[in-house]
């Protein structure tokens, strides 16, 4: 595949995951409530990628039981929480601002690399984590005027979807030392399934599947908004850096602001947009940080 087109798919891939707050929005507008439209996401991606992989390559779905543990941890602790967190966010605060609060995960990411792997805290670093709280508190109105747009549960829920997203990121380093990705993903979303269903209530509202509307915007969560922007960014990957892929997916949060703008007719102040901007800076940051990172020990062990 040419550089172009894998740049490509994982815009894409960035763009459909952005789109996410229109199903989302929509599903609590005809009386779900967050748990249950996480439930549905899981749910759904669930049985397209199991589909999508068993034509694929069957072998795929194939683990050992012991390294369930993996999967509890991406599934469990890293997709349902974080779901949960960034729909009940989008519900308390607003699309822009629960999309971006979500993009403090890398910042997370780079705290626990520190602690848990001993990963360098270089200054590009400790810079980016400055920018992301400085661009977080323009974005929730703390800054510059101290008298905060949203509330303290909003705030909680936005970072919380930040701080469980970045846990995939932990979890998933181990699984992917075993797993191919697809693999890694398919088992993620399965034991995300398991656990969260029983405690959805999907039962008591029943009578709303009855709409034809409900199923249009179940297949968008599950099939536009979940598995192919997973399926794109991954075949993406295959030949373009991750830390060049996680900068493309900064496209997400601008998708989603633009959604948030057009569609449901939302608005930011120029404080809030440059907080965005902020935000989305540190990301790259990090990334960039990351690739340096990785040229240098290239460099050293060639000579």
């Amino acid at each position: 595949m040419e550089n172009k087109s894998a740049l490509l798919f994982i815009g894409v891939g960035a763009s459909l995951w952005g789109l996410i707050s229109v199903f989302v929005t929509y599903l609590y507008k005809m009386g779900f409530t967050p748990t249950q439209v996480v439930t549905m996401r899981v749910l759904s991606a669930t049985l397209f990628l199991i589909i999508y992989v068993f034509f694929k390559n069957r072998q795929l779905l194939k683990i050992k039981i012991s390294d369930s543990k993996y999967f509890v941890g991406t599934g469990i602790f890293s997709i349902v929480l974080f779901n949960w967190c960034l729909f009940s966010a989008i519900e308390e605060t607003s699309i822009s601002i629960a999309s971006i609060l979500l993009y403090t995960a890398p910042a997370f990411v780079t705290l626990f690399s520190r602690l848990i792997f001993k990963e360098s805290l270089t200054t590009r670093k400790i810079t980016a984590l400055v920018i992301t709280f400085v661009g977080c508190s323009f974005v929730i109105g703390i800054l510059p005027k101290t008298n905060g747009s949203i509330s303290l549960y909003g705030l909680i829920l936005g970072l919380g979807s930040g701080f469980f997203y970045a846990l995939y990121s932990i979890f998933g380093k181990f699984a992917l030392r075993k797993y191919n990705s697809l693999t890694v993903i398919v088992y993620t979303f399965l034991f995300a399934t398991i656990a969260i269903t029983p405690f959805s209530g999907l039962w008591s509202v029943i009578p709303l599947f009855s709409d034809n509307t409900v199923w249009i915007y179940i297949i968008g969560l599950g099939f536009l908004s979940t598995m192919l922007p997973f399926i794109f960014y991954t075949k993406g990957l295959n030949t373009v850096e991750s830390s060049q892929a996680s900068i493309i997916a900064t496209i997400e949060p601008v998708v989603a602001s633009l959604v948030g703008f057009l569609i449901f007719k939302e608005k930011l102040d120029l404080w809030q947009y440059l907080g965005i901007v902020m935000v989305i800076a540190a990301v790259i940051i990090v990334q960039e940080s990351k690739r340096s990172s990785n040229r240098k020990s290239l460099i050293s062990n060639a000579s």
